[in-house]
Formats: structure tokens, sequence, C-alpha cells
């Protein structure tokens, strides 16, 4: 035999089992690998399993490139369906589920912390979870929570998300502050240091800027702390 027609078996024969590929496990794995396409990113592990289709699926051989996408709106979950469409004339349009876990770095709170507190980095430490089931969001720098406290309590171990989280601080430690006493009617403002952080409404630390004495306070404004008895 000569070379030219010996070429043309091998070629033949390298095409075949692609011609031949079975449309429905096809279709799974173009559903997999558009969802680990879709989310991969760096620093980010994905795990798509397609589930088992029915076996007396009957779809015909697809000659074109499969096409895969989402229905508009769908939201990031452990459970996907992928619309996956065989593009030719007389194609067809398949919905395959998949299982889906999306693995990345999250901040994770290290001890109880309570309304109002500020997050620092010694509370909260970056643990991989699978994003697809944190249904309220996560929050994964700390850049996102400097200057900000919280909105409602944490307990140790809890994931920090955008929710749990409030303004920006109206008083941070360090501040010189305004320190506002009232007795009897009487109001009386002096100079101080806050001890502590926190939005209006949360309690800390104040040093009296001319006796030294410290006292428990309220924030009631940026800048201005309310003495409490």
């Amino acid at each position: 035999m000569s070379l030219r027609p010996l070429v043309a078996l091998l070629l033949c024969a390298l095409t075949l089992p692609a011609l031949a590929a079975e449309p429905a496990p096809a279709a799974r794995a173009k559903a997999e690998q558009w969802l680990r396409d879709q989310y991969a990113s760096t620093g980010v592990r994905v795990v798509a399993q397609a589930a088992a289709l029915d076996p007396h699926l009957n779809l015909p051989p697809c000659a074109a490139p499969l096409s895969a996408g989402l229905q508009e709106g769908t939201r990031l979950g452990p459970r996907m369906s992928v619309v996956v469409r065989c593009p030719q004339a007389d194609g067809w349009t398949l919905r395959v589920p998949v299982q889906l876990q999306v693995f990345r770095q999250v901040l994770v709170v290290n001890r109880p912390l309570q309304r109002g507190d500020g997050v620092h980095p010694d509370d909260v430490r970056s643990e991989e979870r699978d994003v697809t089931r944190l249904g309220y969001g996560y929050v994964s720098e700390m850049g996102e929570v400097e200057g900000r406290t919280l909105s409602r309590a944490l307990a140790a171990g809890s994931v920090l998300t955008p929710g749990a989280l409030g303004g920006r601080s109206a008083v941070r430690a360090g501040d010189q502050v305004q320190l506002v006493s009232r007795l009897d009617g009487i109001e009386v403002r002096a100079s101080g240091v806050a001890l502590g952080g926190g939005d209006s409404g949360s309690r800390l630390r104040v040093r009296n800027g001319s006796s030294g004495k410290v006292v428990d306070a309220m924030v009631t404004a940026p800048g201005v702390v309310l003495a409490l008895p």
C-alpha cells in the first residue's frame, strides 16, 4: 500500500470517534465544561458533575459544535440547569442538571462579635468554602470591611456576609471626640479620646481629655458620644 492511502486511512480512523460520539454524554460533558469555564478564576476551584440523563433519550448525532448557557436570571447555586443546544438546522435542545461547587477563600469570624463592633484582621480568618451554598453572599477581602461595623451579632465560625456589615464607623478608636454629659437637665461638653469605634448607637469607652477618667459612652453622631450613667 502506498503512503497516501495509508495516511487517508489513519485520518479516517482518528475522526471516526468524534463523529460517532453519543449526543447525551457529549451534552453532559459540554454542560460540565461550560460551568467550569464560567466560574473558574485565579484562586477558585470549580467542581461540576452532570447528572445521569434518561437512558431512553434518543438524540440524533450533532455534526456542529454544541453550545451551552443558562436561562436569563439564573443565580449561582449548588444545582444548576445548563441548556445545551445542537445548533444545526435539525438540531435539538437539552437541559442538563449539574451539581456545582465553587470553592474560594472567604472571611470567617474567629470569635463572637457584637452589633456595632468593628472588624479587625485578628477577628477573622480566611477559609475555603463552597460559595454556591452561601445564599447571603460572602466577603473575601479585608478592604471590603475597613472602617465598617457590624449591623448584627455574629457567632464564631460564621461566614462574614455583606448583609452583616453596617455603614462606616461614626467614631474610630483614637479619634478626638466631643464627650457630652447630661445630669438633671444640664449638659456639659468636654473633649475626649475614643478607646473604641462604632456607628451611632454603639457603646464604647472614652477617656476624658481634662480629667483622664475613662467612662462608658454611646456614639450619637460622627465625632460625638454621650456619657452613660
